[in-house]
């Protein structure tokens, strides 16, 4: 750290107790007694410091080793970034590693540190699809949410409530496989039963590191103790193995002139399409919508002006110079991406000794120590975003302000203000992210003046039903 030398560096607080038992009793801190905020805020509350020595999930007999130094400000987590720094070899889920048999026997691009030379190849291919892409990305989400909204005005109208995620989650799996490789996944064998299949998939991955809500005496032994055994989803994966086989020919064409086999490609555009994608899909739409939502109708009237002037500019059609004009919508984007990353968690392990700096002090971290961030808490940092820093200001990136605290929104697994490379870990599809996250709100506005909906947020995050809405009264036709 540019500043570290002049400070006395001191030993990382905090303790992993007893060997076993202690990781044991912070698991059951993590997912029962307290939650994951309350758990994180309670230590650093104890130990007087936002750079601390702890145990995470999934712990005794599931990680290679539950023990941790976390970085829970704004100021020491972005080292998780510096690849220079920290080595990101099978870290992505963390202390834990799902099994190489829920991916085709490969680890896939997450997996690989930048110095792998596969790395760079794959992440070359990511970008060398979205790139070959670009054109089909608005069409085909306005094409796919507005037939989502149809059927949310049926059934508000018919029954008073719509369940947005269940829509959203058949919605976003279509809109990418059609987005990514031209083909609607559910005009294929895979029929309407993708979603299901990539969500089993899912979990299989991610079971140890989450809770469904049930009882402790439940939860603990079926999902927390020992790994979900791989065979209960590999049918489901062999069916969407056979969808990108077939549907991302043109792309795998282009891995093998990037050196590729074509069959670890598969692989990995699974993985980066289903895990990545619609993984973070399913969280973005209801996340932001939550938020919107519970703003009210002040800002949906500010949202729906800005985005239906920028369109009638555009001679009433939805383009991307347009969206580049509605400053307040990319604003509530990132936002909600501040406040609800998609992922949440960082990690790295330390290439050498380090000198870590936080809001207050210098911490020496040993060569080998692995390095963990939950990112809530370094992106609601009161020390950057002041007093509101845990509330939804929608208009916060709007003006001077958004340049300079742009560069504290990590969600993408770097800052936002920079930008992805074969040679980063940094997520290949941020600016795409932030682009569905616009026309979201597009297509929601262009359609209605305001609405109302019931929320609720549990572990796998914001849950939304719409219980009313306003259709526009005024606006391009975009038809």
């Amino acid at each position: 750290m540019a500043s570290a030398g002049s400070i006395a560096a001191r030993p990382v607080p905090g303790s992993y107790g007893l060997p076993v038992f202690g990781a044991l009793r912070d698991r059951l801190d993590y997912f029962y007694f307290q939650g994951q905020d309350k758990y994180f805020e309670s230590r650093v509350e104890r130990h007087g410091s936002t750079v601390l020595r702890i145990n995470v999930p999934p712990g005794p007999f599931m990680a290679r080793d539950p023990r941790v130094v976390a970085l829970l400000d704004a100021k020491s987590f972005p080292v998780l970034f510096d690849v220079e720094k920290v080595e990101k070899r099978d870290v992505f889920t963390g202390t834990y590693i799902p099994s190489t048999s829920l991916t085709g026997g490969y680890r896939v691009c997450a997996y690989l540190d930048p110095s792998e030379p596969t790395h760079a190849k794959i992440k070359q291919l990511l970008f060398s699809l979205l790139l070959s892409r670009k054109d089909a990305f608005v069409p085909t989400f306005r094409s796919n949410f507005s037939s989502l909204f149809a059927t949310v005005e049926s059934q508000v109208a018919n029954g008073g409530k719509s369940d947005f995620n269940k829509l959203n989650d058949v919605t976003s799996f279509d809109f990418i496989g059609e987005a990514y490789f031209g083909v609607r996944p559910s005009a294929t064998e895979l029929g309407a039963g993708g979603p299901s299949k990539a969500a089993k998939w899912l979990f299989l991955q991610l079971a140890p590191l989450v809770t469904l809500g049930l009882p402790l005496f439940l939860e603990e032994p079926l999902l927390h103790t020992v790994p979900l055994p791989s065979i209960l989803v590999s049918g489901d994966y062999k069916a969407l193995y056979k969808y990108f086989s077939t549907a991302a020919s043109q792309a795998l064409d282009t891995a093998e002139s990037l050196g590729l086999s074509r069959e670890e490609a598969c692989h990995n555009l699974l993985f980066a399409t289903v895990f990545n994608s619609y993984g973070g899909f399913k969280k973005l739409f209801p996340g932001i919508l939550a938020h919107v939502a519970d703003a009210g109708e002040k800002l949906h009237e500010k949202l729906a002006a800005e985005i239906r002037a920028a369109i009638a500019d555009a001679g009433g059609e939805v383009t991307v110079p347009a969206l580049e004009k509605m400053e307040l919508t990319k604003s509530v984007v990132w936002e909600a991406l501040r406040l609800d990353p998609p992922v949440k968690f960082q990690y790295g392990r330390a290439k050498g000794d380090l000198q870590i700096e936080s809001h207050d002090a210098v911490y020496d971290v040993k060569k080998g120590e692995m390095l963990f961030g939950y990112q809530p808490c370094a992106t609601k940092d009161i020390r950057v975003f002041g007093p509101t820093a845990g509330q939804f200001v929608g208009d916060r990136f709007v003006g001077e302000q958004s340049s300079k605290l742009l560069q504290y929104v990590y969600w993408s697994n770097g800052r936002e203000t920079e930008n992805p490379s074969v040679g980063n870990k940094q997520c290949p599809g941020k600016n795409l992210v932030v682009l569905v996250g616009r026309l979201f709100l597009v297509e929601l506005f262009l359609r209605y003046d305001t609405f109302t909906a019931e929320v609720s947020t549990d572990a796998l995050g914001a849950k939304v039903a719409f219980t009313g809405i306003t259709k526009a009264t005024s606006g391009p036709a975009t038809e």
